[in-house]
């Protein structure tokens, strides 16, 4: 079984397009949204949710009534104000700490888990598809990417599948982290802009420190032509594959308006024929 990613140092590099068209390409994939605080490759790829579970991945403070003695204790010492004058717990202030429980004289303070997201299988007429979302304001969001890579694997293994693609969440926090460690490889989508290029170093530099095999893709590299031959000279210098240069096109924009992966809506477009040029050559590396 192998784990391809799809991150980007930045978001709107054009990562989830690009994830859906190999999702067609790939036909029978398993497919991982792992951007669960803003998913959106169910967009463009339409999955039917068959199985929906509860993420619990933080807690709430709640105050016992009965055995409150009022010293207003717990609210002096909540750094988040998150208890107020009458001793009730905003949900929305609360981050679980515990800070509160301990303080307590009275013992009149529990952490009680709460719902912080959900998580689903699904199908898509391309593959099975694991993802989730995480509820606004919430964290803990590395253990909920973790979760859908599990289901990922689960279904992988249950469908005797060899290939799961993720889509990564933007960035190299630690949801990105939980997204790529244990990767077989990853692609890396740049733009040929300054802030791109410092964001590429970036994400290469997290896929180098985990082991993963490096790829790059430059999207829309015709807007600025000098500076994609920097991120071509520099990927060469550093031994790394520059498998794909996206032109820019107005047709991706028209095929997202539309829900619909660049691959169903303009098949024949300078954009999805790269991009096929570029799964082949990815899959030529991952021996599949």
């Amino acid at each position: 079984m192998k784990e391809f990613v799809v991150l980007s140092g930045k978001g709107g590099t054009g990562k989830t397009t690009i994830t859906a068209a190999f999702a067609v390409l790939a036909k029978k994939a398993i497919l991982a949204d792992c951007d669960v605080d803003a998913p959106d490759l169910h967009m463009l790829l339409h999955p039917k949710i068959i199985k929906t579970q509860e993420f619990r991945g933080s807690k709430l403070a709640v105050i016992d009534e009965k055995k409150c003695v009022k010293c207003n204790v717990c609210l002096e010492r909540c750094r988040f104000d998150a208890i107020n004058e009458n001793l009730t717990v905003d949900p929305l202030s609360c981050e679980g700490c515990g800070v509160c429980t301990i303080v307590c004289p009275a013992s009149a303070i529990t952490l009680v888990e709460r719902v912080s997201g959900y998580v689903y299988i699904s199908r898509t007429k391309y593959g099975s598809m694991a993802h989730a979302f995480l509820s606004p304001g919430e964290s803990n969001s590395g253990k909920l990417v973790t979760l859908v890579r599990q289901n990922a694997k689960m279904l992988a293994e249950r469908e005797r599948n060899d290939l799961i693609i993720i889509d990564c969440p933007p960035g190299i926090g630690c949801p990105v982290i939980a997204s790529v460690t244990g990767a077989d490889a990853g692609l890396v989508v740049t733009e040929p802009t300054l802030s791109g290029i410092h964001d590429l170093e970036r994400a290469l530099g997290l896929l180098a420190y985990f082991h993963v095999m490096p790829f790059v893709c430059v999207n829309m590299f015709d807007i600025n032509k000098e500076n994609t031959e920097k991120i071509v000279i520099f990927c060469k210098e550093n031994g790394i594959d520059v498998v794909g240069k996206i032109p820019f096109n107005p047709v991706v924009t028209e095929s997202m308006v539309k829900e619909m992966t660049i691959m169903e809506y303009a098949p024949k477009s300078d954009v999805a024929k790269e991009i096929e040029k570029m799964w082949i050559k990815i899959l030529s590396n991952l021996k599949i």
